[in-house]
């Protein structure tokens, strides 16, 4: 789909340096798909409740070995 929208220059810039993108496509592309990420999963926490999604994987091991 194309689409034309006004981003600021400086903001663009910094999230394609963060991130090592080389395009602004891809750079685009790769924030909304944080941005569905993180909403699936605040949902799938909300209908685990208590449960921490946001774990190490040092942090699980502990956690499975007790």
């Amino acid at each position: 789909m194309k689409t034309t929208v006004a981003i600021d220059d400086k903001l663009l810039k910094e999230a394609m340096e963060a991130i090592g993108a080389r395009t602004k496509k891809e750079t685009i592309e790769a924030g909304l798909k944080e941005l569905v990420r993180k909403k699936n999963l605040q949902a799938l926490k909300e209908e685990l409740g208590t449960f921490d999604l946001d774990l190490t994987l040092e942090e699980l091991e502990k956690l499975r070995s007790e």
